[in-house]
């Protein structure tokens, strides 16, 4: 912070603490009358001047006020922002997963929904890659002749569901000398290697089970899908109700990026790391005005996850951080080995 004196540091924070909760210009009286600066309305100004000269702030066409630009954002975000963990999100959190009534997948779920309702933000995340997890077993629900339920369950307790969906009538049994074949000869294989493992044994499958063709390419399918699908999102149009995103063409193109599976995969390989990251404006390079905080957490050595959550660079990022932060210790500590 040497780049920036005392005075002025003040004068910064107060003026993004104000636009983050107004999202109005904000001018030398109201710093003086709301937030009890000691300085003369003089010195705010030539400050906020400065400040502006600097890239921290910028200056609007309808105000003499002084709104944050990205720098001021950033500098903000790295060095000035405090923890401000809302309670109203926490009990919802607790509420909702802390008794570990959930698997994984859906307590992530359940996670981006509850944040994103409760900030009118959009909230994603990238659940841990199963590809380094390794099968333990799989349980069959037969529903009828065409359609059953199987769950595969990994050696670290992660679960998948999928729904098998037959075009032809199948027999209960046939399903079941399946799953107990898989069970018996791909336990402790490697996600990541399931198909290859299992094409392998698809003589088995035709000596042993009549409809085995339908059944192979149920499993097949299933188990590449396996590793891939690990991304979650939140109903992302609550974002609309901030009032950066008041434009018909600005909202086309903000819920354009956030409906793509592609961008939210690009959030998370933007930059890669343990703490909380924050990234605004031209940094994201797809559309002004849009700011993104993430917050990894794991669940093992091998299994690392995401969570993000996108708004208007105004967004109150000290609220957001300590609610990211607040999650992936949950999630840790419920599902993982806890944060050392």
């Amino acid at each position: 912070m040497l780049c920036l004196k005392n005075r002025k540091i003040t004068i910064l924070k107060a003026i993004v603490d104000e636009f983050i909760e107004t999202a109005e210009p904000i001018g030398s009286k109201t710093l003086m009358t709301k937030y009890n600066l000691p300085y003369s309305s003089a010195t705010i100004r030539n400050d906020m001047q400065s400040l502006e000269e600097m890239g921290y702030l910028e200056k609007t066409h309808v105000s003499s006020g002084r709104i944050p630009s990205t720098k001021g954002y950033k500098f903000y975000c790295e060095n000035l922002m405090e923890d401000k963990l809302d309670n109203q999100i926490v009990v919802g959190l607790k509420s909702a997963i802390s008794n570990g009534r959930y698997d994984l997948n859906d307590a992530i779920q359940q996670s981006c929904d509850i944040v994103s309702e409760m900030t009118n933000l959009a909230t994603g995340a990238l659940g841990p890659d199963s590809r380094y997890q390794k099968l333990e077993h799989i349980k069959l629900f037969p529903i009828d002749e065409r359609n059953a339920v199987v769950i595969f369950i990994t050696n670290t307790g992660h679960t998948e569901t999928k729904n098998f969906r037959f075009s032809e009538d199948v027999s209960v049994k046939d399903i079941e000398t399946c799953c107990d074949i898989i069970n018996s000869r791909l336990k402790g294989t490697l996600v990541d290697e399931l198909p290859e493992k299992f094409e392998a044994m698809k003589p088995i499958l035709e000596q042993k089970i009549y409809s085995h063709e339908m059944l192979y390419k149920a499993f097949l399918n299933a188990f590449t899908k396996f590793a891939s699908e690990n991304l979650y999102y939140s109903k992302t149009s609550n974002i609309l109700h901030q009032p950066e995103y008041s434009d018909i063409e600005k909202i086309k193109q903000l819920m354009t990026m956030l409906d793509n599976n592609t961008v939210w995969r690009r959030l998370e390989s933007n930059e890669n790391t343990n703490s909380i990251t924050t990234a605004t404006g031209s940094k994201l390079q797809w559309i002004d005005d849009v700011a993104i905080v993430k917050s990894s957490f794991r669940v093992n050595e091998l299994e690392e996850g995401q969570l993000m959550v996108v708004g208007p660079s105004r967004m109150d990022y000290s609220k957001i951080v300590a609610v990211l932060e607040y999650v992936a210790d949950m999630l840790e500590r419920i599902y993982g080995q806890g944060r050392k």
